[in-house]
This record gives structure tokens, C-alpha cells and sequence, in this order.
């Protein structure tokens, strides 16, 4: 690990202050990606911005048909959280199965949405809900917001500070993790909203997470397992590596999201 100076700001704008100050200067909140860069020497900030004393970047709130969810909430909150037990069963079931328990008491959600690791479960969730994400300068929606694998609309300083989540009629979310990584090699979040069905997937494109149009074409028609059974989605535009190959996810892609139609219910 290299040298770097260390801050910890009590307010958003004091945080934005210190990194617009020093472009070299990175954010830290859980620490679940930049610890590991930081050890292994992969990356070295000129100065480190702890976020974790920020305490209105924390919690959970319903406002209306919105549940609105503090970037530094952990991933073990969202997953205990009676709001969104209430209000989005799926999501609060799917942070429960990130990680292990270490991760989940210490990683955040606003954490995971900055890094877009196209294996995180939160990027599907966000996109397939139709979610807003606020920062510290405008607002974005979930559309947006990811550009590609590890790649947001995320400007050099900038911070996530919230997430707003619209409340689904119904959604389910179901993955196939890498047995030693625990990491999703496919997973599909499907939701039925106001505005339509959505359905996106994580873990398998070669290009991080993306909407699957078809899918959802053929759940809007009928919301049922059996209108996506048959439904195969291009290799071309998956990811495929030692654990497995493209079109092994492309099958599991079409797997997964029959499973998360039925957690809908």
C-alpha cells in the first residue's frame, strides 16, 4: 500500500470540497473495492475522503410510491430494513445474499452503484426498477446511469448520495453464483411497474448490465416462466471466461429469469 493522506468529513459538501480540490483524491465509503486496490498496490490516490461520518447519507425512508435509500446504507440494512420488506420484498432478499456477513455489514449501496462491477446485484435491481440516482449535483435515471462495466455517468468528484427506487406492482430477482467466487455468473431481476415490465441482468454481459428487451416484450404479453422459456439471448453479447462460457451463461441468463418470474409470484 502506498502513502496517502486521510480525511473524514462530517457533510457532503465538505466531502466534495477536499475531492474537488484534489482530482487525484478518491472516495471511500464501505471499502469493499478500494482496500483490495489499495493493498495490492493497483491504485494509488493522492488522498483517501472517508465518507462513513456522513450520517445523511444513512437510511431508509418511504416517500409516497418511492422508497429513497441513503448511499451509505449497508448492504445488511437494506436486507433487515422493514420498509423495504414492505415495499420491495425481491430487493431486500437479494442484498441478503450478497456477499458473506462481513461484506454485508460493511459494503454499501451507493458504494456498489459508483464501481458497476458487472457482477453486483444492485445495478440489475436499480435498472430493472426504473430507479433514480441522486448525486451530490442532479439526479439520473438508473438508464443513465450505467454506461458499460465499471463505467457510470459518474463525473471525477462527483457522489452518489441517494437512491430512489419507484415501488413495483411485483419483482423477483434469481442468480447462479460462481461456487468458489460467490460472484453472480448470471442473474436477472425482473419487475413489474407502473410504467411497464423491465428486466435486466447482471453477471453475464460482456459489457456489464443491461435490459433484455425480449424478455421483457413477452412478460408484458403474459407474466409467466413459460413466456420466457424460449427466449435465448445472443452469446455475442455475453461474457465468457474459465467458469464458463458465453453461451453457458446465455442458457443460465434464460434459467435465471424464469426462477426470478416465480419469486414474483
Amino acid at each position: 500500500m502506498y502513502d496517502f493522506a486521510y480525511h473524514k468529513p462530517a457533510s457532503v459538501a465538505d466531502a466534495v470540497k477536499i475531492l474537488a480540490a484534489d482530482p487525484e483524491a478518491r472516495p471511500i465509503s464501505g471499502g469493499m473495492t478500494l482496500l483490495p486496490a489499495l493493498k495490492l498496490r493497483l491504485n494509488r490516490p493522492s488522498a483517501v475522503v472517508d465518507l462513513s461520518g456522513i450520517a445523511e447519507l444513512r437510511g431508509v425512508t418511504r416517500k409516497g410510491d418511492t422508497l429513497v435509500i441513503g448511499a451509505l446504507t449497508k448492504h445488511y440494512e437494506v436486507a433487515t430494513s422493514a420498509e423495504v420488506k414492505a415495499a420491495i420484498p425481491a430487493l431486500a432478499a437479494m442484498a441478503h445474499t450478497i456477499g458473506d456477513t462481513q461484506v454485508r455489514n460493511r459494503g454499501t449501496m451507493g458504494g456498489s452503484v459508483a464501481n458497476n462491477d458487472p457482477s453486483a446485484d444492485y445495478p440489475a435491481a436499480l435498472l430493472a426498477l426504473g430507479a433514480t440516482i441522486e448525486t451530490d449535483k442532479r439526479q439520473l435515471p438508473a438508464d443513465e446511469f450505467f454506461n458499460g462495466m465499471f463505467t457510470t455517468a459518474l463525473e471525477v468528484g462527483e457522489l452518489v448520495t441517494a437512491i430512489h427506487i419507484p415501488i413495483p406492482e411485483k419483482a423477483g430477482y434469481a442468480k447462479m453464483r460462481n461456487p468458489a467466487s460467490r460472484y453472480a455468473m448470471a442473474g436477472v431481476f425482473v419487475a413489474k411497474t407502473a410504467a411497464g415490465v423491465r428486466v435486466a441482468v447482471n453477471g453475464a454481459g460482456a459489457n456489464g448490465v443491461f435490459r433484455e428487451k425480449a424478455m421483457e416484450a413477452a412478460l408484458a404479453a403474459n407474466w409467466s416462466a413459460d413466456a420466457v422459456a424460449g427466449i435465448k439471448v445472443d452469446p455475442s453479447l455475453l461474457n465468457g471466461d474459465i467458469h464458463g462460457s458465453a453461451e453457458y451463461r446465455a442458457h443460465l441468463v434464460t434459467v435465471m429469469a424464469k426462477r426470478a418470474v416465480v419469486d414474483a409470484g
